[in-house]
């Protein structure tokens, strides 16, 4: 007998920035475990393009366009999945944006830019969602968290200061809407290269850098997010809320040496 533990079979999943990276990659992950998921991003052709070659369950996956940080986008997104599905049972809050540079060369329209998507369309997203779970008395919302939470990186200082509020944003909802029966929490990668990473992390110097403050010795694959995201949305999970999962390969644990010990 399969166990259904950590099934999430036949949820309606919305993975919002769930075109490429780290959202394209839980997308797959739930779309392979028969869930039925929507992705959402700015670009119709790649959203259809990724909704093609994800799909791989017993549901098509579908998309829907939506910029987060417009307001009206997020409100015609959740009406038109309601529509069209009848509910939402997981939210993976992907969507997000960065620009490294000195902290003081940072426009008002760069900073305003960042933190809109980060954490303005991440909180604005789960409140539309938040609303439909709270009538039903069910739902989970998984938020993408950082390893600036931790310790903010040196060079994205806006980044940081909108993880941070996602980071409590996390633990207030969850406070406030578990009466409700609604989950709230959060996955923090470590270094993983994506689409908008990995021409970074492919320089030598970053690469052995990465590898060397990484107890497990290497680099992420953001399949291997998959794992947690499932977790945090299956019945396993049914007690846990307002909780951040550290998947970090032990960046987190503490600090390694750059020589051989």
């Amino acid at each position: 007998m399969q166990d259904k533990l950590f099934d999430v079979a036949d949820q309606v999943v919305l993975v919002s920035g769930g075109s490429r990276g780290i959202g394209r990659a839980l997308a797959q992950g739930f779309a392979e475990r028969d869930a039925q998921v929507i992705v959402a991003g700015r670009e119709a052709h790649t959203l259809k393009q990724t909704a093609k070659e994800i799909s791989r369950g017993k549901h098509p996956v579908a998309f829907e366009v939506c910029d987060v940080a417009k307001p009206e986008d997020v409100d015609r997104l959740v009406g038109s999945v309601l529509k069209k599905f009848g509910r939402i049972d997981t939210l993976l809050s992907v969507a997000g944006v960065n620009k490294r540079m000195k902290a003081e060369d940072y426009t008002l329209e760069e900073y305003d830019r960042i933190v809109n998507i980060n954490l303005r369309g991440a909180f604005a997203i789960a409140q539309a969602v938040g609303r439909h779970m709270i009538g039903r008395k069910t739902g989970s919302i998984i938020n993408i968290d950082s390893l600036n939470t931790y310790a903010p990186l040196a060079g994205v200082t806006p980044y940081a200061i909108s993880k941070a509020g996602v980071l409590m944003m996390t633990r207030a909802l969850a406070n406030e809407w578990g009466k409700h029966g609604v989950r709230v929490n959060s996955i923090a990668p470590g270094f993983f290269p994506t689409d908008l990473s990995k021409k970074l992390w492919a320089q030598e110097k970053m690469g052995a850098w990465g590898k060397t403050v990484t107890p497990l010795g290497r680099l992420g694959d953001v399949k291997e997010l998959v794992g947690a995201a499932v977790f945090l949305a299956s019945p396993a999970a049914v007690f846990v809320t307002g909780q951040t999962i550290r998947v970090d390969g032990g960046v987190t644990a503490g600090i390694n040496w750059p020589i051989d010990l």
